[in-house]
């Protein structure tokens, strides 16, 4: 067990902030492929008693596995985009099931975990966090790639699509950790799901950050102590980031668990039990999720409720107001009226009398409606 015990350190850097006004290494996003291999290949070594093997940089996949299945250890091809003709000839070399070709070639894949005869083909959704000044209705989040790995008994082949998610670092963490290469496969494929959890746990606090944001907004004081309230739109365009970064958490549970769970072939036991880690991570990240979401429906909720009470409160101004005005516009309509017989029409004293009334009736209106509260 001493061989494994800092398992989680050497494959887990310490996690950069995606808090507002940091910025991610730009190796992040590193895609260089070596001009001397096929276009879609960006990296392709062969690992030997968890040791990368000195060769040729030209070293195509097929005569990588040749050298694997003469002197051993295992191959591990690391793919950018590749088109069907790219990929065909590596899935002939290393029986690969075709509906799993299919899939890591066309990619928009739900994370799964299937199983095959002699390999486990595992589709991982990749979330990165963009970086923003302010939360508009139009801001994009939330931004998603995909990474389908290959694991056999002697080889490990990833098919990476979109433009983040580089394993590169990842890879040569790994070979800085020769007792944990040792064991083959299933600990590049257990590295690779930590990694992807990680970079979750890492979306969720700085989503954290813009949904504390717009509580804020939604239920700081504004004008006159009442909550000022925020766009709609904003929190409607965070709800949908929320449900992208969702689609990639939640399917990928159920896998999680039957890597941690049930005995496969090509685990390696030591390598298994290390899967419950990062099965209790994605866990604690569903329960976040889903707690973002809920949170974004009480905001959502709370912000329309003030919309309505503002509103309300503006039709009960113009309410009392027009009822103010009621009251000299009625006297007015009466006195204008072409009648040769009106009471008080000849007095002297008629039209002060009447104006006089006429405000007073007035303040008596208006003092009651703000009393009330009206006004």
């Amino acid at each position: 067990m001493s061989m494994i015990r800092d398992l989680r350190a050497a494959v887990r850097p310490s996690r950069p902030s995606l808090r507002k006004g940091m910025h991610l290494d730009s190796g992040a996003y590193d895609t260089t492929r070596d001009s001397s291999m096929s276009s879609a290949v960006v990296d392709c070594a062969v690992y030997r008693d968890g040791a990368r093997v000195e060769c040729d940089r030209s070293l195509s996949p097929q005569e990588a596995m040749r050298q694997v299945r003469r002197d051993g250890g295992f191959v591990w091809i690391g793919l950018h985009e590749p088109t069907e003709a790219e990929f065909a000839g590596i899935a002939s070399e290393f029986g690969l099931h075709p509906l799993a070709v299919e899939d890591a070639v066309q990619a928009h894949q739900r994370p799964k975990l299937e199983r095959y005869d002699d390999s486990l083909f595992t589709v991982f959704k990749t979330v990165h966090y963009v970086e923003h000044d302010e939360l508009t209705a139009t801001s994009e989040v939330v931004e998603t790639g995909e990474v389908m790995c290959f694991t056999g008994r002697d080889f490990f082949i990833t098919v990476r699509h979109g433009g983040q998610g580089s394993l590169r670092a990842l890879r040569h963490r790994l070979q800085d950790d020769p007792e944990l290469l040792a064991k083959g496969p299933s600990a590049v494929l257990h590295a690779i799901a930590d990694h992807v959890v990680d970079g979750y746990i890492a979306v969720a606090d700085a989503l954290q950050d813009d949904i504390d944001d717009v509580e804020t907004d939604v239920f700081s004081p504004g004008r006159k102590g009442s909550p000022r309230g925020t766009d709609a739109g904003r929190i409607y365009q965070l709800k949908r980031e929320i449900l992208e970064f969702k689609r990639a958490v939640s399917p990928l549970l159920r896998p999680m668990q039957l890597l941690s769970e049930r005995p496969m072939r090509l685990i390696d036991p030591d390598i298994q039990k290390y899967f419950r880690d990062v099965a209790d991570h994605v866990a604690r990240v569903h329960e976040q999720v889903i707690g973002f979401d809920e949170l974004l429906n009480s905001i959502l909720q709370a912000n329309l409720a003030q919309a309505s009470v503002a509103q309300n409160e503006d039709m009960r101004k113009i309410t009392s107001w027009a009822a103010i005005i009621a009251v000299p516009t009625m006297v007015c309509g009466v006195y204008g009226m072409n009648f040769d017989h009106m009471p008080e029409l000849k007095w002297k004293y008629g039209y002060p009398l009447v104006l006089g009334v006429t405000v007073m009736i007035c303040l008596g209106i208006h003092r009651t409606l703000k009393r009330n509260g009206w006004l």
